[in-house]
């Protein structure tokens, strides 16, 4: 496609939480774009039907066309392509707060970008970013490397090997895990990094129990938290 699209696509913030105090962490324009929307293609449907309600309780959700973005990643492709070569105006939601971040959305945009599609990032909470404001660590230079493995040597290994490049680069690392297995994480850190090495622990950002805490090794060994269950950016800095 060589001209550029009339329609546009709109990258929607989603809140990080389901009680009402993380509807404060977005701006009221969000609701403008999505009545501007007809179609959306979405992470979770059902999460984020009910997440338009509250923003725009008159909303009519039958009225808009509604595509999975991670089930079939090809026809996903094909059909956001359609819609955007008929200039709808788009609307891609995620699960992960800002869309394309960490997120499937990304290769919905990537498409988009080269279709020269018009492509309208919105504001939005980003657990990432707000984790590393609040943590203190170094955010000039920072890397967010997902998951750890799950197999306990191999995890081991990546930690230390997250430390180590930390240390040398003066660079903070940002990773998550699946909340059933925050414990035993957060116990394999103690138990791998040096005493010195300093660990934020940021649960259930912009919920009604945020929580956000960076300790040294040492100081966290000292300390009995339960992060079980909770939303969780975990941050590591040794620089």
């Amino acid at each position: 496609m060589n001209q550029q699209s009339t329609g546009k696509i709109y990258l929607i913030p989603t809140v990080l939480h389901e009680d009402e105090k993380a509807l404060h962490a977005l701006p009221a324009y969000i609701t403008e774009a999505v009545k501007d929307c007809q179609v959306f293609f979405v992470e979770n449907e059902k999460t984020t039907r009910r997440f338009f309600k509250k923003l725009w309780k008159e909303m009519v959700i039958d009225d808009y066309e509604w595509y999975p973005i991670h089930k079939a990643e090809a026809a996903a492709k094909t059909q956001f392509a359609q819609c955007i070569k008929q200039q709808k105006n788009i609307g891609i939601v995620s699960e992960a707060g800002c869309p394309g971040v960490a997120d499937p959305g990304q290769l919905l945009i990537a498409v988009a970008q080269e279709m020269h599609a018009t492509v309208v990032p919105l504001v939005g909470p980003s657990s990432i970013l707000l984790a590393l404001m609040a943590s203190g660590m170094n955010g000039q230079s920072f890397q967010f490397v997902g998951y750890l493995p799950i197999d306990d040597q191999e995890k081991k290994k990546a930690i230390k090997e997250l430390e180590e490049y930390s240390a040398i680069k003066n660079c903070t690392q940002l990773f998550i895990e699946t909340p059933y297995r925050n414990n035993q994480l957060f116990k394999t850190l103690l138990a791998t990094c040096r005493n010195e090495t300093k660990i934020c622990i940021a649960a259930d950002i912009t919920g009604a129990n945020e929580s956000i805490q960076t300790k040294t090794v040492k100081e966290w060994k000292q300390v009995n938290i339960d992060i079980h269950k909770k939303l969780v950016i975990f941050l590591l800095y040794a620089g």
